[in-house]
Parts: structure tokens; sequence; C-alpha cells
């Protein structure tokens, strides 16, 4: 564990008061768990293992994003190349290389500890975005204890676990749930050598610790991202700068030696792609991919504002207190913790609010900044009394749409009641209502509390039930399947008008992607070949075997939906009968 360093105060306003009826259980079980350091952080492991695990292993692969990173990682192990990036035989340079060696770990290490067909199992490549996540929260208390009491950190902690932005991530074989992990990572370290600054602590002697782990957490987040958080950390400097009008304080970062270190992480991997392609790689991951979000990139596009009406959904159940907490927060920014806090949220809010290309999922480095200061405010017992109270009905408001929706859309996408739903659905109402109804000033910890569970019974729902059950959703998963269970040795296929990654991933790298013709004549040159051709791909299909004698059959017809395109889709699976 990196070292803790003494609880400090989020401001300098009072002590806080113990909560009213801290004899509760919740509360009670609470004080419990954050007890000590240790118990705090057993207590937050715990809970992003009860929160991040449904679903987890039994959810199919999600396009397109996982979906693609875990098939490049797929081909490396494959390949036992763990320089280059391929999708097939297309390159993949949108990003650096560090996720696909930590998925290519989890791969590897499952298949020598005996786990048959590792390199199939989603399940394995999400590992690092779970690990990611967990680490996450782990590090948001350990930043927070540079700001808050540790019961408070807890809390900044829990509120970051339960966070619906960060509950989607865990579940994703991608980048931004372990990128989450580096980027507060650095700025726990920076914010611990800026505050020194700010009380006036001797430099002489600057600890090694929190510049090791500043310059490592920038050499990860480069392997991840790219320059993304380089962007976090200079923006938030450089606001620091201009409102301290010093910089000063930088040199306890000991930046000659960090930047070395960091060249020496960083630079290897980069020198051996330049090696292996030339400027494809900067160009397409600087060019094709950066530069071009300042655009719309593949539809993503959404005016300024989006993010802010997108973080009453992405960051429940911690946002109406967030909301409460806003006047306050701005009330304090010229406190040291409040400004460095505010440097590290606004300038890069503002920056993602203008570019053009938004997902949800781009803001939640700044995440835990928002909790941190919300806890903040809530320990100070200064939460707004005004019109923004109203917000506490939110707490009851997503679990009851949310319940509803996933209820009605699992029976009529399969049919099926799914029964098991319903008891979570309606816990996570109850405890909703109870958070809702229980707040007052006095009450806010708990009423949070009730709100963390009613965010778990849901993960539990959504994630747990609900989506494993929407098999007309994922059915790249119900074509593998019908693969595998023909009578010839080693199928191969070629797909028609439905080419999404998990298909690739789950029927094998070398499935072909072509036209209906093309799926014809593959078909004419071997046998156990499958066609999978969609309906709209069928004619062409059946002219162009027409016209080269192909005999053929249906060994199958899969009828699903496909949510990247957002259309039903019909996928009959062909099998030769040789020529005539």
């Amino acid at each position: 564990m990196v070292e803790i360093v003494q609880p400090r105060r989020f401001g300098t306003g009072q002590q806080p008061a113990k909560p009213a009826n801290s004899s509760r259980r919740l509360i009670a079980a609470f004080d419990f768990a954050t007890a000590s350091h240790w118990r705090a952080i057993v207590f937050l492991a715990l809970c992003g293992l009860v929160f991040f695990l449904p679903g987890f292993f039994n959810m199919p692969p999600i396009d397109r994003d996982e979906a693609r990173f875990a098939q490049a990682t797929k081909q490396m192990v494959e390949t036992g190349d763990f320089v280059d990036i391929r999708f097939q035989d297309d390159v993949r340079y949108k990003k650096p290389v560090g996720i696909y060696w930590l998925q290519a770990a989890a791969v590897e290490t499952a298949s020598a500890l005996g786990l048959p067909r590792a390199e199939l199992r989603i399940w394995l490549y999400r590992v690092p975005s779970l690990i990611g996540a967990i680490g996450a929260v782990l590090l948001t208390y350990w930043t927070a204890l540079a700001f808050l009491t540790r019961r408070g950190a807890a809390f900044a902690g829990l509120m970051m676990c339960s966070c619906v932005a960060l509950g989607v991530e865990a579940r994703l074989a991608k980048t931004d749930a372990m990128l989450l992990l580096t980027v507060v990572a650095a700025m726990g370290a920076l914010a611990r050598v800026y505050l020194s600054w700010q009380r006036g602590e001797d430099p002489a002697h600057p600890p090694w610790s929190w510049p090791a782990i500043f310059w490592t957490a920038l050499a990860g987040g480069i392997l991840l991202k790219g320059p993304l958080i380089l962007m976090v950390v200079v923006l938030t400097i450089a606001t620091l700068a201009v409102l301290d009008r010093s910089a000063a304080w930088l040199w306890r970062l000991r930046p000659i030696w960090g930047l070395m270190w960091m060249l020496v992480l960083v630079l290897p991997w980069f020198i051996a792609i330049f090696w292996r392609s030339g400027n494809a790689f900067f160009t397409d991951s600087i060019g094709g991919d950066m530069l071009a979000k300042l655009a719309a990139q593949e539809s993503h596009g959404a005016p300024p504002g989006t993010y802010l009406l997108l973080f009453w959904l992405t960051f429940w159940p911690g946002a109406p207190l967030a909301g409460m907490a806003a006047p306050a927060v701005w009330r304090a920014r010229r406190e040291p913790g409040a400004q460095f806090l505010l440097a590290w949220l606004i300038p890069c809010w503002i920056v993602f609010e203008i570019v053009l290309t938004k997902l949800p999922h781009y803001v939640l480095p700044l995440y835990p900044a928002i909790a941190i200061l919300t806890i903040g405010t809530l320990e100070r017992r200064v939460l707004s009394r005004s019109w923004l109270k109203r917000g506490t009905a939110w707490w009851f408001i997503i679990p009851a749409v949310t319940s509803v929706a996933a209820v009605v859309g699992a029976i009529v996408l399969t049919r099926q009641p799914v029964f098991l739903v319903w008891p979570l659905a309606a816990a996570a109402l109850i405890f909703g209502l109870f958070a809702w109804w229980l707040y007052d000033d006095n009450r806010a910890e708990r009423s949070l509390l009730n709100a963390v569970i009613a965010a778990f019974f849901m993960a539990a729902s959504i994630y747990g039930v609900v989506m494993p059950a929407l098999t007309p959703l994922f059915p790249s998963a119900e074509i593998a399947h019908a693969l595998r269970n023909v009578v010839c040795v080693g199928p191969k296929a070629a797909a028609a008008g439905f080419h999404e990654p998990s298909l690739v991933f789950m029927t094998g790298t070398d499935t072909l992607l072509t036209d209906g013709s093309g799926a014809a004549d593959f078909l004419n040159h071997g046998s156990c070949r499958f066609a999978l051709v969609e309906a709209r791909s069928e004619r062409y299909f059946v002219q162009r075997a027409e016209a080269i004698g192909l005999r053929y059959d249906i060994a199958d017809r899969i009828e699903g939906y496909n949510i990247s395109q957002g259309r039903a889709i019909s996928v009959a699976i062909y099998r030769s009968e040789g020529t005539e």
C-alpha cells in the first residue's frame, strides 16, 4: 500500500459533528467498517467486488469497442506478437498497447492455470477493467485522505464505487477503468505535493514516494490512452499556477528524474511500433483518432452541456448530493483543498464540453474530484438547504424508471417474465425511496448509504439478470453456439451482412467478412464451411450459388437485434452440399 498521510480537513470549517441517529444499523455498520485504514481498504475492495461482479462473467461481448479490444488482444495471444495491434488483417492504431498487454496477461495466466478455451472467454479480457475499477475506488479513498477525515474518504470511495459510469466501465474490456486508476493515482500524488507546499512544509527533503507514484502513473496512462492523462495533469497545474501566481512547488515532484523514469517506461514500445509501422501508428492515433474527436467522430457528436445533463445519470447515486454541495464548494473555492480539486475538475470539463465528440465515459477521470468535494461539503454540514434539496427525489426516480424499463424490456425481447429481476428491482425501489424520505441535513449520510444499496440492487438486476437474459441482443453468441454444435472438425465461416467485431471474436480470427456473393464462393471452396448470411444479403448469396452450381442447405437461423446499427437481423447459417 502506498504511503497514507494523516487525514486533513477539506477546508477550514469546524470539525464535523457526529451524525444524528448514528446508532442506526447502516451508519453503525459503516463506522465499524471504516474504524481503521485497513478496515476501510478491505471494505471498499469488497464493495467493489459486490458492485462490479454481477454480470461480469455471463454477459456476452458487447459491440463494438469491447469486442474490438478483445479480438486485437486475442490475436496477440495467437500470434505471439505483442508489439503490433491488429484486428484481423487491419492495423488498429487508435490506442497504445497498454490495455492489450494487460488483457493478454490475464488470458495467458488463465491458460497456464489450465482453464480450457481461455482465449474465447470474454470475462478474462475484462479482468484488467475490474482491477482498474476497484483500484480507482481505493485510490479515490487514498486521494481523499489528503482532504478529508478517514471516514469522509471512505464515503468518497463508496460514492465512486456505486457510480453508474464506473459500474459500466468495470464490465467492459477496454481502457477507461484502468485509465481512471492511473489518473487518480497521479492526482492523489500531485495533491499531496501541492498541499504540502501550501502548508509551508520544509522542501529540503521531499519524499520520493509521491513523485514515484506520479511519474509512474503518468507513464501507465500514456501507454493506456496516449496524452489524455497529460491533459488532465497539465490543465490542473496550469490553473493552479495562474491562481497562485507560482509553480515553485513543481520542483518537489523531482521533474528531471521523473521525466527520465517516465520515458524509460513508455519509450521502448513506441520505438518498437515505430520500427514496425513507421509513422502509421502516430498518424492513425493522433490524426485519425485524437484530432478526429474535435469533430463529431462516429456519429457521437453532441452540443456543449451534454455532459452536464448526463452527469445526473452517470454519477448517480452521488449526483443529488453533488448538486446540493455546489454552492458551498464555490464559496470555498479559494481554500487550498477546494482550489486543487476545482482545478482538476473545471478546466478539463470545459474542454470535454467544447470537443464535439462526446461519450459518457470521457469525463469519468473527473468524477473522483466531484466525490471528494461533495463529501467534504457533507462533512462540514453545509449542503444547500434551498430548492436543490428537491433533487433527492432522484434517488427514487432512477430506480423506478430503470426497474420498469428493465422488466418491460425483458418481457418484450424475450417473451419471458424474468421473475428473478422483480425482487431485485423492488429492493432498489425501496432503498431509493428510503434515501429520499429520510433525507434532511442531519441524515444525509444515512440517505447516501440507502442510495448506495439501491444502486447495488440496480446493478444486480440489470447486469446480473436482465442483460444475460436478453439473448436477442447478442446474436454473435448464438451464432457461435450453433457452430460449436456442428459435427465436422474445425469449421470455418464467412459472414455476409453481419460484420460485428463480436462475431469475429467468437467464431475465429479467420472468419471472412464478405458479401452475399463472396459467401457463396467461400462455401464452394471446401468442406466444413459455413456461410453466415444476413437476410438483406441472402438474394445475392442465392444468385451466386445458382451461377456456380453450389448445392447448400440451411443449418440454422438466428433471429436477433444488432444494437450497433439499431435494427433487427436474421442470420441464416448455410452449409455446402457440394456442386452440381
